[in-house]
């Protein structure tokens, strides 16, 4: 556990470092607080109701492109710079490696999502709303983070060009994202019901609704451990080689 902790505060650190950490947030807050208070037949004055609904709903966009184009260097730059042999080489392994980065994205994320709870209240002191949808609507925002950040990992670590991991980690998450909720209405019986189930919108929307479902939770925890997992498989596969 030392060494994962290890891991993850230097690679946070380099997100700040690097000016990546502050692009994300400023960007994020940008551009989900325009749709969410100024713009469109959707936003807080047009719906004229308390709710957050108008910036989960941005947000989960946002999250899915921003998200690979932050993890598409997180194993990839190492690889072609050729010093993830040498990391592979410390008293480190490729669990730890890989959790440690994990976490680090994660924490961004957190952090960033933290910096729009000045929304959650104001919005809160200007009519009645309700607060356990808008702790479900985060929670939902967190698992789906999570779910993308360990795909981007595993893209990133597959190739040693960060152009192609962001490309592969954004095509995987239209699967997740659009077309398997598309492919079920294509399908009927165990195929229409598989195609459903890994529909990752409808467990986002179900969770946003105040509904934490055991079934949603698994879901989330399946995609973030085999994500991980096949990281590591990766990461394995090319140490041996």
């Amino acid at each position: 556990m030392k060494q994962i902790l290890i891991i993850t505060k230097k690679e946070l650190n380099s997100y700040f470092d690097s000016l990546m950490a502050y692009i994300l947030i400023v960007v994020f807050l940008g551009f989900t607080g325009f749709f969410t208070w100024l713009y469109g037949n959707s936003d807080v004055f047009f719906i004229n109701q308390a709710s957050l609904k108008p910036f989960f709903s941005i947000a989960y966009w946002s999250l899915f492109i921003f998200i690979p184009a932050l993890t598409m260097k997180q194993i990839a730059e190492e690889i072609k710079t050729g010093t993830i042999e040498l990391i592979l080489s410390k008293p480190v392994n490729e669990w730890q490696w890989v959790s440690g980065k994990f976490l680090a994205t994660f924490l961004l994320i957190v952090i960033t999502l933290a910096l729009t709870l000045p929304w959650y209240i104001t919005i809160a002191n200007i009519g009645p709303i309700d607060h356990g949808s808008v702790w479900t609507g985060y929670l939902g925002l967190l698992l789906m983070s999570a779910a993308y950040i360990s795909i981007g990992i595993f893209t990133s670590s597959i190739t040693n060009n960060q152009i192609v991991a962001f490309l592969l980690a954004l095509v995987i998450g239209i699967f997740f994202q659009i077309l398997f909720g598309i492919l079920a209405h294509a399908f009927s019986g165990a195929v229409g019901n598989v195609l459903a189930f890994a529909d990752m919108n409808i467990h986002y929307q179900n969770i946003t609704r105040g509904v934490i479902d055991s079934k949603d939770l698994i879901y989330f925890f399946t995609i973030i451990i085999l994500a991980l997992a096949a990281s590591e498989l990766s990461l394995l596969k090319r140490n041996l080689n």
